[in-house]
């Protein structure tokens, strides 16, 4: 398990009719305030703001087809050559990083190849890569550097 430590909270939270609402300062405009997305603006902005990621390099929940089923990933980490580097599969904070979690988010990267894998519900977080000669998930002690 990786520890993450998250930079203080600065979101912009509004409320309209019964709903919250937060802004993503990475899609530029505000969505409904989830448990699931609470989870993903700490992460979006531990990995901007702590770890130096490329905000412009990040896309967040697009849809896919896996098979003939519409699917929709939380995070994707571009590198500087625009393919697919990390996939990150948010949970939120109460629904624990399963093995079901894991083949979700492997599932994802049949169609989605990155070499990096994580998985996170704000507590516990997990990355791992695929080790080619044993064919096995490598789980790693921190995540990696951009």
């Amino acid at each position: 398990m990786i520890t993450i430590n998250f930079p203080p909270p600065d979101f912009r939270i509004s409320r309209e009719q019964d709903k919250e609402l937060i802004f993503d300062r990475y899609r530029k405009k505000f969505v409904r305030l989830t448990p699931e997305e609470w989870v993903r603006q700490n992460f979006l902005n531990y990995l901007v703001k702590s770890m130096g990621y490329p905000a412009s390099l990040i896309g967040i929940e697009r849809e896919i087809m896996l098979g003939e089923l519409k699917k929709r990933f939380d995070i994707v980490v571009y590198n500087r050559h625009m393919e697919p580097w990390m996939l990150i599969e948010c949970k939120e904070m109460n629904v624990p990083i399963s093995q079901q979690t894991l083949e979700q988010i492997v599932r994802y990267n049949m169609v989605i190849p990155a070499t990096y894998l994580v998985m996170t519900n704000g507590t516990h977080t997990f990355c791992c890569t695929h080790h080619v000669e044993s064919g096995q998930w490598l789980f790693l002690d921190a995540l990696p550097a951009f």
